[in-house]
């Protein structure tokens, strides 16, 4: 099994989305909190089930939320490497400058 990090930006993604959703109704941003969490265990447990999307950049899909997890594989640390968690309706090119 991997271990995750999980930039600061990710994190970042994720409190503002959280915060949207909380907006929107309430527990719904813990919900989504939860969801991010979920995925990021499934792919440190499988990161590899994942297909490369971007250079050496993996893309997971939420199964609820219409989120993305952005992640990278470090397999001299045995790490996962999560950079972004991005609606997936954004321009993907705001992810390159990243």
């Amino acid at each position: 099994m991997y271990k995750a990090v999980i930039l600061p930006d990710a994190k970042k993604d994720v409190k503002e989305a959280a915060r949207w959703y909380n907006d929107k109704k309430k527990g719904l941003g813990r919900r989504f909190v939860k969801e991010v969490r979920n995925k990021i265990s499934y792919i440190c447990k499988n990161p590899k089930a994942i297909a490369e999307r971007y250079d050496d950049t993996r893309c997971a899909v939420l199964d609820v939320f219409p989120f993305m997890v952005h992640f990278s594989i470090d397999e001299k640390q045995n790490v996962v490497i999560v950079s972004a968690v991005f609606h997936t309706s954004l321009n993907p090119e705001r992810w390159e400058k990243r």
